[in-house]
């Protein structure tokens, strides 16, 4: 009895809990359903001057219509706020340093290094220079953020996981989204300098002129053929102490930089003597950090111009972001970008004494810095003080016993403003060249063309105007603090160009884009290596006057090997029959080179990722004395953020193999190349793969997810990508890695944007019950283009008075 009694009991608790359960979920079903957007229907939006209608098709992405271009600013910020909200929110508080207010103490690093720039604070004296037509069109937008963010039903569902409540979005906001910017395509230049000044400081002259060479063979510069190649560089006669120092057990044991697979973007434009429509095609794929949702949200605007012209202007916006069609086109122009690299930050070193109490002196003088009070809130902990410093050039870093101030054009009021709205509405290359110029955003290549098949090149955005060139500030810690430094902005007409090419052809991969006396102007702040950019710009030489959207496309996704398979090559030479007599893993490492291999960065070669750890592996054993050096002074302080050509100056050495420069602990060079050999395999197979199954795909995983995700990884399956295997790397135009990779792929002629294509991972929404998540996402995987264009309209929602 009493046994039936207890079972009848815990029957009726399980059912409770279960029904418990189910309520929850159905609560939090009808949670997540609440905080999804609006796609149809009318709303009152008395701020607008006449009705505007957004017209969404089957992928999320809306067409919208109005009288005037500061009205769709407003139907653009109810979109973005309605679907992207706390990406925006995420952006701005990255800039400001305001992250641990929503994510606790971890987020105190990232706070303290960004907080130093106060961008909060700049962002009132930018406000204050707009004009009344730009500031009346950002608060628009802001306006149209804040009125789709009530309209939702319920807050975004982030911040009921997170316990925050949403924060009112303002103009000052948007400009902190720049900053983001800002700090995402130049925030590694301070690490740039403080390594390129301790490798200066270390290095005798011969060394650095070896070492940190100022071009590449690979480089393929617009204005030139080719950059001379330091070939006659001799080999200095002695090694730096730290070359090779740790040896291969003790190299091991440190974490190399291993694969980069942070440096990218590629644009080009074709002349319409290179195109079969005779207009310019204009492509653009910018590499960035991937994650859910997707940096771009994309969009098509139509609307009246002040003359009374139908526009029509298409492209992605930046959420967040003033509402700017970032990269795109108008019927008239067609732009895109990639990251310049100009360098655009000095460390200035300040002399310290006690005869100057609290004084600084800078090339100027002595002065005493200004010091701000800044307060850091913290989820689940008491609030942070930081005090910054601040002098003329800028706040202080303190980096171990040495204070820099950091000079970087970011801090210039004048390095933010809306001149892309000229550039958006421009109607002839020459307009959209000056446009570009004047734009205040991070020091950009843009490419352009026109109707008309005119190509142009120029840099967008703010550029330091330097009085001797850029390239001798990358030294601080060798120049006393003597350092040729720059005083305000370079004139936009003073910004080098390029254009219509004899050859008919611009392509910019964030490499050395020039190779005569501008080269001074921009300076080098990072450059990439120049293979991808050689590989881009070879491989479309062969269009003449048949080119088309498709074939520039095809373009994009060129994942051949040219690069790696030059150390694949060195490789084999290396592993002759005594080298593998003996050692079986050897013998299948060269087995796997001549059989899993398609001269392409296949998901299914084993061959090319052999061959690109093998590179890395090289790497470690020579530079990893150094970058542990290095790293006392920035964790992103490495030798390759001091220079990418690196390998060149290793590829030379093991071709000449001067006994000088073999590190201790080798009976030859074919014995450290070997190491680097039995090192690869360790780490391909540290994980229990097989050698023969470590694939390129199985290292090349996509892991995209969203921000809340990483937080809380349980959340993965239904807040992630699938884990596809991706082709492509970075020394190539398909540039492809796990959480980085091609943001965006679009190609267009201006006039002709129904032919356009285009593709992006991720999808519209951020929000994983809406149908626009991960939709379009396959398609870029696979590498098929969509049409640039809107289809049909599946949804409209219209804003009237």
């Amino acid at each position: 009895m009493r046994a039936g009694r207890w079972l009848r009991w815990t029957t009726r608790l399980l059912a409770t809990l279960a029904a418990l359960l189910v309520l929850a979920l159905l609560g939090a079903w009808l949670y997540l359903r609440a905080s999804l957007p609006q796609l149809e229907g009318t709303r009152q939006a008395p701020l607008v001057s006449a009705k505007v209608t957004v017209e969404r098709d089957a992928d999320g992405v809306p067409t919208i219509s109005g009288a005037n271009r500061t009205d769709l600013a407003y139907a653009t910020g109810f979109l973005h706020g309605q679907e992207r909200f706390f990406q925006m929110d995420l952006l701005r508080r990255s800039a400001a340093g305001e992250l641990a207010e929503l994510f606790g103490p971890r987020a105190l690093p990232l706070d303290r290094a960004h907080r130093l720039h106060r961008f909060r604070a700049r962002a009132a004296q930018v406000l204050q220079g707009l004009d009344a037509g730009d500031r009346a069109f950002l608060e628009r937008y802001v306006a149209g953020v804040n009125d789709g963010l009530q309209a939702l039903g319920a807050r975004p569902f982030e911040y009921a996981l997170n316990g925050a409540e949403p924060r009112p979005w303002t103009a000052a906001d948007s400009l902190l989204v720049v900053w983001a910017m800002y700090f995402d395509l130049q925030g590694n230049q301070e690490a740039r300098e403080l390594a390129r000044g301790w490798l200066a400081h270390d290095l005798d002259p011969a060394q650095r002129a070896f070492l940190l060479p100022e071009s590449s063979r690979w480089d393929a510069p617009l204005d030139a053929p080719a950059v001379a190649a330091p070939k006659d560089v001799p080999i200095p006669p002695s090694a730096p102490a730290w070359w090779g120092s740790l040896g291969a057990v003790a190299a091991r044991q440190v974490a190399g930089v291993g694969f980069t697979d942070g440096v990218g973007s590629n644009n080009f434009a074709l002349a319409g003597s290179r195109s079969a429509s005779g207009a310019a095609i204009v492509s653009d794929d910018m590499h960035l950090g991937l994650q859910l949702p997707n940096i771009w949200y994309r969009l098509a605007l139509r609307y009246t111009d002040a003359q009374g012209r139908a526009r029509r202007v298409v492209g992605v916006s930046l959420p967040g972001a003033p509402p700017l069609v970032i990269a795109g086109s108008n019927g008239h122009v067609a732009w895109g970008f990639t990251n310049s690299y100009a360098d655009t930050l000095d460390l200035v070193l300040l002399d310290r004494d006690e005869a100057h109490p609290g004084m600084v002196r800078t090339q100027a003088g002595w002065e005493t810095p200004r010091e701000h009070a800044e307060t850091i809130l913290v989820k689940g902990a008491p609030a942070e003080r930081l005090v910054v410093r601040e002098t003329s050039l800028g706040p202080v870093r303190l980096v171990g016993a040495a204070a820099y101030a950091v000079h970087w054009v970011a801090h210039a009021p004048q390095a933010l403003n809306l001149n892309h709205l000229k550039l958006e509405s421009a109607l002839t290359l020459d307009e959209a060249l000056a446009a570009a110029a004047a734009d205040g955003i991070p020091a950009q290549n843009i490419v352009i063309g026109d109707t008309k098949g005119n190509i142009g090149w120029t840099i967008a955005g703010a550029l330091p105007q330097r009085d001797q060139g850029g390239s001798a500030v990358s030294y601080p810690l060798a120049a006393d603090g003597e350092l040729p430094t720059w005083n305000g902005l370079l004139p936009p007409e003073r910004h080098p160009r390029v254009v219509n090419p004899p050859a008919g052809l611009l392509v910019t991969a964030n490499s050395r884009q020039l190779a005569g006396p501008d080269a001074e102007v921009l300076g080098d702040g990072g450059f990439d290596l120049g293979a991808r950019t050689r590989q881009l710009r070879d491989g479309l030489q062969s269009h003449k006057g048949s080119a088309d959207v498709r074939a520039a496309f095809r373009a994009t996704l060129d994942d051949r090997a040219i690069y790696v398979g030059e150390w694949r090559t060195r490789l084999l030479a290396v592993l002759d029959d005594r080298a593998v007599a003996g050692h079986p893993q050897r013998a299948a490492f060269r087995q796997l080179l001549r059989q899993s291999w398609d001269g392409h960065a296949s998901v299914g070669s084993v061959g090319y990722r052999l061959a690109q750890q093998y590179r890395w592996s090289l790497h470690d054993l020579l530079f990893a004395g150094a970058n542990v050096q290095l790293r006392t002074l920035d964790p992103k302080a490495t030798v390759q953020a001091a220079t990418t050509r690196w390998p060149d100056a290793v590829a030379r050495l093991l071709d000449e193999q001067p006994a000088a420069w073999l590190p201790s602990g080798y009976a030859s060079w074919q014995d450290l190349q070997l190491a680097a050999v039995d090192r690869t395999i360790d780490e391909v197979t540290r994980d229990g793969t097989p050698l023969a199954e470590a694939t390129w795909g199985r290292r090349n995983t996509a892991a995209i997810t969203h921000p809340i995700a990483m937080a809380l990884p349980a959340l993965k399956r239904w807040l992630g990508a699938p884990p596809d295997q991706l082709p492509g790397d970075g020394n190539m135009p398909r540039v492809a890695g796990p959480k980085f990779g091609q943001s965006e792929r679009m190609v267009v002629s201006p006039g002709r944007e129904e032919e356009g294509l285009f593709d992006m991972p991720g999808g519209q929404s951020g929000h994983p019950l809406s149908p626009f998540f991960l939709r379009g996402h396959e398609a870029w995987v696979r590498g098929e283009p969509k049409a640039l264009l809107p289809g049909a309209a599946k949804y409209t929602l219209t804003f009237t008075r």
